[in-house]
Order: C-alpha cells, then structure tokens, then sequence
C-alpha cells in the first residue's frame, strides 16, 4: 500500500502542483519556473520509481528463483 502512495507523488506533484507554479518568474537555471517545475518532477519521477521497483517485493526473486541462468 505504501508503495502505491510513493507511486502517485508524481502524479500529484505534477498534476495539481502546476496551478501553483504558473509562472513565468523566477527563472530557474534559465527555465521559467513552470518548466523547472516539469523538469524536476520528471527527475524526480525516475527516482521515484526506481525506489519503488527496488522496495517491492515482487522484485527481490534472485535469478535462480525466477528461472534466470546466468552465461
């Protein structure tokens, strides 16, 4: 369930967080802040997601377990 929740922070943030941030001002590395706000959250979207694959116990099967060999 945890993982759920952790997977729809970027959703939210993106989703909701842009009427927050429609602005143009302040420049963030040169990007109006609507677009630096985009940018993070796709950053952040990555991580995100990688935190959820390695927390999800679906994923914690070795290559000998799921039928994997190794060449």
């Amino acid at each position: 369930m945890a993982l759920r929740l952790l997977s729809t922070l970027p959703f939210i943030g993106i989703l909701l967080g842009v009427p927050f941030v429609n602005r143009v001002e302040p420049m963030i590395l040169g990007m109006p802040l609507i677009l630096a706000w985009m940018v993070l959250w796709v950053v952040l979207t990555a991580g995100i997601m990688a935190i959820t694959y390695w927390l999800d116990p679906a994923n914690a099967k070795t290559g000998i377990e799921s039928g994997e060999t190794q060449s």
